[in-house]
Order: C-alpha cells, then sequence, then structure tokens
C-alpha cells in the first residue's frame, strides 16, 4: 500500500472515502481542530469537518484513534505545529459539550 501524501501546508486532512463519522477523533483532539458538520449523504448525516487547522499541535492523537485509517496527521519533521493555547483548549471543550458538532457563530 502507498503512503498517502501530505496536501501541502496542512497539518491535518480527512480522506472522507474511508471516514465513517464515528467521531473518535474529535473525541480525543486537546485543540479543538476537528468537529463534526452536518452531511446528509454521510450514512449517519455527519462528517469529521477541519475547523482550526492552524492550531494543530500534531500530537496525532485522532490518526492514532482513527478505526478506519481515516484521518492523517504531516509528519514533524516537514510541518510547524502550533503550541497548545488556552483558546484552543476552550475550543476543544466547548465542541466536546456541543456532542462533538461544529459549534455556532455565537458560542
Amino acid at each position: 500500500m502507498a503512503i498517502k501524501e501530505a496536501p501541502l501546508n496542512t497539518p491535518v486532512w480527512v480522506d472522507e472515502t474511508r471516514c465513517k463519522a464515528c467521531d473518535v477523533c474529535v473525541s480525543v483532539c486537546p485543540a479543538g481542530v476537528l468537529a463534526m458538520k452536518q452531511e446528509p449523504t454521510s450514512t449517519l448525516g455527519a462528517m469529521v469537518s477541519i475547523i482550526a487547522k492552524d492550531s494543530c499541535i500534531g500530537c496525532m492523537d485522532c490518526e492514532l484513534s482513527c478505526p478506519d485509517f481515516a484521518i492523517y496527521v504531516a509528519d514533524k519533521k516537514e510541518f510547524k505545529f502550533a503550541k497548545l493555547t488556552e483558546d484552543a483548549k476552550l475550543r476543544g471543550e466547548a465542541i466536546k459539550k456541543n456532542n462533538y458538532r461544529v459549534l455556532s457563530e455565537g458560542a
């Protein structure tokens, strides 16, 4: 099997053809980078979305926890990741409290 090549300047990306929208990756992301968005064509009516790519800290928790090998994190040798900020932690907590869904504008 070929190694999936990283899109240019992208810390984390999803192969939506493999993703079954289980939201495990969202549940383990400490930086609030991921959330589930409504997607009527998906089996479960949602799809993982990268909502704050600039906050990705490269921890790889999402990639390592994905049961379908559908999410990838760039190599630390090739990408400079962010530091975990208080804002990112708060966004992650808010997403988890919102049943892993994308936050509304007022949240």
